[in-house]
């Protein structure tokens, strides 16, 4: 007997096409031009002038003046990524800097100040600041095989030189709530946590979600100085009175909404206020392929009032079988999102 018949049917054939009939506004290009603040291009950069200038060419299509890459490897990696992206295209990039941790931390000793060093001099050679992966917490350990959390003591020197070169730093912290439970049938993220096991943080000796949200807090609570830009809504956005709590104590914190609109949109009313309470303080970014239909639907979530649209492109949600709903957002917060908080934070791209 046909498995549908008898009333069974595996999740992952259940396509359910909706029946709700509601206006559709389509944003090719957004209000005002937009920044985004968080975004991974060493793909792009890897594959030449072309496909550079093919990527300005999606920017264009959709009103995207420029880009950030978070993909600013160390030395000669550097030096190739500001020759294709900056000074073939000026104004239209910014180039983070990852660095050397695992060879610093094996090297074991003043591993902080020796990360100084390298930040400093990836400046030097034009990198606009710092980006710190999760792996600061979740992987990498020092020398005697503890994990390092992102607010050992021993990483100090890297923080005050963030200030004292007056760059900022992009740290993810962590991966969504659901990422840290267990894999069972109340998690929400079961679907995409199969698909990718490696994501699933739960047991061993990975922290809890808890633990990483009081790190970060902690922090950014000892460096005043240190301009903070959290990505992914402070990797919280499933509990937006705790992150506009930690904007609302700390005015050197930042966040971007990359990769958090399946979250936020959601949450249309608490999401919305959160915009407008803290308009100058969240940037726009996507951390997805650089294509004019992925920053559409985030335009789309911004600035209209639609009910009910698919977070992205592909035939099944990537993170939860829901649908999301528009902010419409008025001009004057659109205008700091898309692009002005970036620009008070790092300035104008280069």
């Amino acid at each position: 007997m046909d498995p549908t018949v008898a009333g069974e049917l595996a999740l992952s054939d259940y396509r359910p096409l909706p029946e709700l009939v509601v206006p559709v506004h389509p944003v090719e290009r957004c209000r005002f031009p937009a920044i985004d603040a968080h975004n991974h291009l060493g793909g792009v950069v890897r594959r030449g002038p072309a496909a550079v200038a093919a990527l300005v060419a999606e920017m264009d299509a959709c009103n995207l003046k420029a880009c950030f890459d978070l993909d600013g490897q160390p030395g000669a990696a550097l030096e190739a990524s500001v020759n294709l992206l900056r000074q073939a295209h000026p104004g239209r990039f910014y180039i983070l800097s990852v660095l050397s941790w695992q060879e610093a931390l094996q090297r074991g000793g003043d591993f902080g100040a020796r990360l100084a060093d390298e930040l400093q001099a990836a400046v030097e050679a034009g990198a606009d600041g710092l980006k710190i992966h999760k792996s600061l917490g979740l992987v990498w350990r020092d020398a005697g095989g503890q994990l390092l959390p992102p607010d050992d003591p021993r990483l100090a020197p890297l923080f005050d030189r963030c200030a004292d070169l007056q760059v900022p730093c992009l740290i993810h912290v962590a991966d969504p709530k659901a990422f840290f439970r267990p894999l069972d049938a109340t998690n929400e993220r079961w679907e995409e946590l199969r698909r990718h096991p490696d994501w699933h943080f739960y047991g061993h000796d990975y922290p809890s979600f808890g633990a990483l949200m009081a790190a970060q807090e902690r922090l950014i609570a000892r460096h005043p100085r240190t301009r903070f830009q959290s990505a992914h809504v402070a990797s919280c956005a499933e509990d937006l009175a705790w992150v506009s709590g930690l904007l609302q104590r700390y005015p050197n914190l930042w966040v971007d909404l990359s990769a958090r609109i399946a979250e936020l949109g959601r949450q249309p009313y608490t999401a919305r206020q959160f915009f407008l309470t803290h308009a100058d303080r969240i940037l726009y970014g996507t951390d997805a392929t650089l294509t004019a239909a992925q920053q559409r639907l985030h335009f789309r979530f911004l600035e209209t009032w639609d009910e009910n649209f698919a977070y992205g492109t592909g035939e099944l949600p990537g993170q939860g079988r829901w649908c999301i709903y528009g902010l419409g957002l008025p001009d004057d917060v659109l205008a700091k999102v898309y692009y002005a908080n970036a620009e008070h934070l790092y300035g104008p791209a280069r």
